[in-house]
C-alpha cells in the first residue's frame, strides 16, 4: 500500500507525543529504499523464529533433553525456557539446555508475570550466569515502571527486557516506550484487536529503536502474526538486528492454510488472506456443546 494511504489507515490519537502522522509518514517512505531486496530476502530464506516448545515448566529432565535435541537437529538456533516457579530448579534446568544447545546459542526466559518488582531483579540476576538475551514479563504486565526499574537493574548484567503480550492497546506501549521499560517488544496480533492497531505499535517501536519480536503460539497466533513481522521487515524496520518470532508446533493442524517453517524460519505465505480460516472438520469437532471433543468430556465428567 501507499505509505500515505497506509497511515490514512492509523489512529494517532493519544500518540502524537511520541509519533505524529508525518513522522509515521517519513518512516514507510524511508522504508520503500530495498523494499524490493528485502521481498526477495523473506521469499528465499523467511523471517527467523525462535521456539518455546522444548522447556515448559513441568517438563521431566527427560523430554526437556528430547525435545531439545530434536529441536537442535531440526536447526533451530533460538530457544525460551519457563522460569519462576522454583529458583533451584531454573537454574539446574536452565544449567541443562545452556549445556545442551552451547554457548554460541541464543537462549531466552519468561517468568509469566510471576514476580514483584524487586523479587524479579533478585532471581534474574542468580540465572545471569546462564547468558540470557531477555526476560520475559518479569512482573505484571500492567506495571510500566515496575518493568522500568527491572530494565534498567538488569542493564549491568547484559540481559534485556521483553514484553507486551498482554498490552491491548497502542498507548501502552506507547508509555513502555517512553519509560525505556522493555528492550523487546511483543506485540500479540489478537490482543491488540487489529492490522490497525499493530501497526501504529510497529511505528512506535521503529522510532524508538526496539526490536519487534512478537508473541505466537496459541490457537492461530503464529499464522496471524507473520504478515505482521514479514510486513515489518520489508516496510517498517528494514532489520533483522535482534529480531526473531516466536513459534509453538501447536494446533495448525485446524487450520487451511498453516504457516510454513524452513530452517527455523516462517516462509512468507502465498495464499490470499489473513492465513486463519479453519477447517470445517475441526470446527464442527470442538463446537460446543454438540461437538464430538465436548461430547466425550461432557460423558466423562456425568461418568
Amino acid at each position: 500500500m501507499d505509505p500515505r494511504k497506509l497511515v490514512s489507515c492509523l489512529d494517532f490519537r493519544y500518540i502524537t507525543d511520541v509519533l505524529t502522522e508525518e513522522e509515521a509518514y517519513e518512516i514507510l517512505q524511508k522504508g520503500q529504499v530495498g523494499k524490493k531486496e528485502r521481498e526477495e530476502q523473506m521469499l528465499a530464506h523467511g523471517y527467523p523464529a525462535y521456539t518455546t516448545s522444548c522447556a515448559w515448566l513441568g517438563y521431566s529432565d527427560t523430554t526437556l533433553k528430547q525435545l531439545c535435541s530434536k529441536a537442535l537437529e531440526d536447526g533451530w538456533t533460538r530457544f525460551k525456557v519457563k522460569v519462576g516457579a522454583d529458583l533451584q530448579d531454573d537454574i539446574r534446568r536452565c544449567r541443562l539446555i545452556r549445556n545442551m544447545i552451547g554457548p554460541e546459542k541464543t537462549l531466552m526466559m519468561d517468568a509469566n508475570q510471576r514476580w514483584d518488582v524487586p523479587e524479579a531483579v533478585e532471581w534474574v540476576a542468580k540465572l545471569a550466569e546462564f547468558k540470557p538475551l531477555w526476560i520475559e514479563e518479569p512482573t505484571s504486565p500492567d506495571d510500566i515502571l515496575g518493568h522500568a526499574t527491572i530494565s534498567k537493574a538488569l542493564v549491568p548484567l547484559g540481559i534485556g527486557v521483553a514484553t507486551g503480550e498482554q498490552c491491548h492497546n497502542r498507548v501502552i506501549f506507547k508509555q513502555l516506550l517512553q519509560a525505556k521499560a522493555l528492550q523487546f517488544l511483543q506485540i500479540d496480533s489478537c490482543r491488540l484487536g487489529s492490522v490497525n492497531e499493530n501497526l501504529s505499535v510497529l511505528l512506535m517501536a521503529k522510532k524508538f529503536d526496539i526490536p519487534v519480536c512478537p508473541h505466537a503460539g496459541g490457537v492461530g497466533l503464529c499464522e496471524l502474526v507473520q504478515h505482521l513481522i514479514i510486513f515489518d521487515f520489508i516496510s517498517v524496520s528494514a532489520s533483522l538486528k535482534d529480531r526473531m518470532c516466536e513459534y509453538v508446533d501447536h494446533l495448525h493442524e485446524h487450520f487451511k492454510y498453516p504457516v510454513i517453517i524452513k530452517k527455523a524460519s516462517y516462509m512468507p505465505p502465498k495464499d490470499a488472506g489473513y492465513s486463519t480460516e479453519m477447517k470445517e472438520e475441526s470446527v464442527k469437532k470442538h463446537q460446543y456443546p454438540d461437538g464430538e471433543v465436548w461430547e466425550k468430556l461432557l460423558a466423562a465428567q456425568g461418568n
